[in-house]
């Protein structure tokens, strides 16, 4: 099977039909709107039948999963599309999957690796694991991110002042 990209998390049941409430983990919840199906974890594939929004939400309807009950034992699945979905992204455009374990680095200096990326809204931050316990938080601005090399494994930034002490 190709590599699957990770899209959502279900976070809770919707109603007693079988919905489901995902966080989505894309920054174009409507995404869900161009794919037919979803994968879990264990390779199952699930056709999406329906779908609404609520809130920061996207509640899907799956076939299969027609009860409450059915739902609930989904909480907390992760949800999977394949990777070639997206073999047509937009110039400076990445997925969170191929920005997690990227080096970051400035012109003199390494600083670590990016685990995990959260969207604030207004931009995505990369948590960045230091040596030691120290943990980096880089907002992923113009003006910060100078360079990413998916190839290569790393991001080139410029450290703005006082973010580091």
């Amino acid at each position: 099977m190709e590599k699957l990209i990770d899209v959502g998390q279900i976070v809770n049941t919707h109603g007693l039909r079988g919905e489901i409430k995902v966080s989505p983990r894309t920054d174009y919840p409507e995404f869900f709107e161009e794919i037919s199906g979803v994968y879990t974890e264990d390779g199952t594939y699930y056709k999406i039948t329906g779908i609404k929004y609520h809130k920061n939400t996207v509640i899907l309807k799956l076939r299969g999963i027609n009860t409450v009950e059915e739902a609930e034992a989904m909480r907390r699945e992760v949800l999977y599309v394949p990777k070639s979905i997206f073999d047509e992204l937009p110039d400076g455009t990445y997925l969170i999957a191929d920005i997690i374990g990227l080096e970051v680095r400035d012109d003199s200096c390494v600083y670590g690796k990016v685990t995990d990326v959260f969207q604030t809204g207004s931009n995505d931050v990369y948590t960045v694991e230091k040596t030691g316990d120290d943990i980096l938080y880089l907002p992923a601005l113009k003006s910060v991110i100078r360079e990413i090399n998916i190839d290569e494994g790393y991001i080139l930034v410029t450290i703005p002042e006082g973010l580091i002490d």
